[in-house]
């Protein structure tokens, strides 16, 4: 079995991020395509993936390598190169790519500026050109833009054998969990019929509990949100006797795990509170 499928690797300029975004009609792809690391780059390993090509050529990109060596340094022992394909984007943001002669039919790659996108057992060339063209005029954070690579991709037809699961890996320095490590996010969606719509989802579902507050999301509670809030926390279980609605509420965020989310005062956070409407219904 082989990781054939599509994928991007790609660098942002603004924030210092590296990212992997891939499909594959190929059961858990995050485990074996994706690779990046905050003060290296990013590499995407697949078609028969080599994966060792990852952690050999982060080192090499650590050094400061650039993209086309690493590349180049990774096939070239390598007595399976004609069936690999990667693509390699670099600290300074340059990318580059290979794609063996025997990599299964449609297999190609486009390099553009600070990504590349990769595929093998693709419905076409158009598969490729519709992921650049997503990347190249999205304006959206890096990681949904990752994600509307994807998307486009699948939508020109994708991997000729269908779907499966996909991953989502954006890095950046002290971008982790408390500033612990790297992974800014690290999504997978192993083996789902719809696993870019999933990735998706779990995607906006990481930003509402991890993504910087921003003052403009504070929503003042007045009386008709007042009531509603109260209708929603009791069907909740957070709004009892003896429990004022400040104390339901910073119940509901402490389950939920939204305690980043509290604004102090008469005020709840607007991601949460469209959550809580789409969870309890109003």
């Amino acid at each position: 079995m082989h990781p054939s499928t599509f994928s991007i690797v790609a660098h942002d300029h603004a924030s210092g991020s590296f990212g992997v975004a891939v499909q594959s009609k190929f059961l858990a792809v995050g485990a074996a395509v994706p690779f990046a690391a905050w003060d290296a780059g990013a590499i995407a390993t697949q078609a028969w993936a080599n994966t060792t090509y990852g952690p050999r050529g982060l080192e090499w990109l650590r050094s400061g390598m650039e993209a086309s060596e690493v590349v180049r340094h990774l096939i070239a022992d390598d007595p399976g190169r004609a069936h690999r394909q990667l693509g390699v984007v670099d600290l300074t943001g340059h990318a580059s790519a290979h794609t063996g002669k025997e990599c299964m039919d449609w297999a190609g790659h486009i390099v553009g500026d600070g990504f590349s996108c990769q595929g093998n057992i693709l419905a076409g060339e158009r598969v490729v050109a519709a992921m650049a063209e997503a990347f190249s005029v999205s304006t959206a954070p890096f990681a949904y833009r990752l994600v509307a690579a994807l998307e486009a991709g699948q939508a020109a037809g994708g991997d000729r054998r269908g779907q499966e699961s996909a991953a989502l890996l954006v890095v950046r320095k002290d971008g982790g969990y408390s500033g612990f490590n790297d992974r800014a996010v690290d999504l997978r969606v192993d083996d789902h019929p719809s696993p870019i719509k999933e990735l998706g989802r779990i995607l906006d579902l990481h930003q509402l509990y991890f993504a910087e507050v921003d003052p403009a999301d504070r929503v003042e509670i007045d009386d008709a949100l007042d009531h509603e809030l109260r209708q929603l926390l009791a069907k909740s279980g957070d709004l009892v006797a003896g429990r004022s609605l400040e104390q339901a509420l910073a119940a509901y965020y402490s389950r939920e795990n939204f305690e980043d989310r509290q604004h102090p005062g008469t005020a709840i956070d607007r991601r949460v509170l469209v959550y809580l409407r789409k969870q309890l219904g109003s």
